[in-house]
């Protein structure tokens, strides 16, 4: 449940988009971001930026094409996602940003403790009524 103090960490005055990385964020983030590939053209595009622009659509849970005009293109923020999704990159920036921000709390950098929901649907019985039917012999013509 969202409380005001909750309401207030989330609120981060200053910045272009609430969405936008600090500072200190970045200091974070920078180094696990893996540098541009050889050969080729240089990279042009702001890593700072296109990471802005991911957290963007995951704050705003907006469409893709509806990313405002001052980012970097949709096609290439969404690039991006895909290649640093299938290499790893994502997760240790989650994982880097979550170390953080629990530090911050003045928590362990992992928890200690799990909440497992006894509400859960049940499993379906064992040993219950089969649902596929048994095969019947096909009589020919008489």
């Amino acid at each position: 449940m969202w409380k005001p103090e909750h309401r207030q960490a989330a609120r981060r005055g200053g910045m272009r988009y609430d969405s936008d990385m600090t500072n200190e964020e970045w200091a974070l983030v920078a180094p696990l971001v893996p540098p541009a590939r050889r050969g080729g053209r240089k990279r042009e595009v702001n890593i700072r930026e296109i990471i802005n622009a991911m957290f963007y659509v995951l704050w705003t849970g907006c469409q893709w094409k509806a990313l405002p005009k001052d980012f970097p293109p949709k096609s290439t923020v969404h690039w991006y996602l895909m290649l640093w999704n299938w290499e790893g990159t994502l997760e240790r920036i989650h994982h880097a940003l979550y170390v953080a921000v629990r530090e911050q709390d003045g928590r362990e950098a992992s928890p200690t403790a799990a909440i497992i929901d006894s509400q859960s649907a049940k499993a379906a019985p064992k040993g219950g009524l089969c649902s596929i039917r048994k095969a019947e012999p096909v009589l020919g013509p008489a």
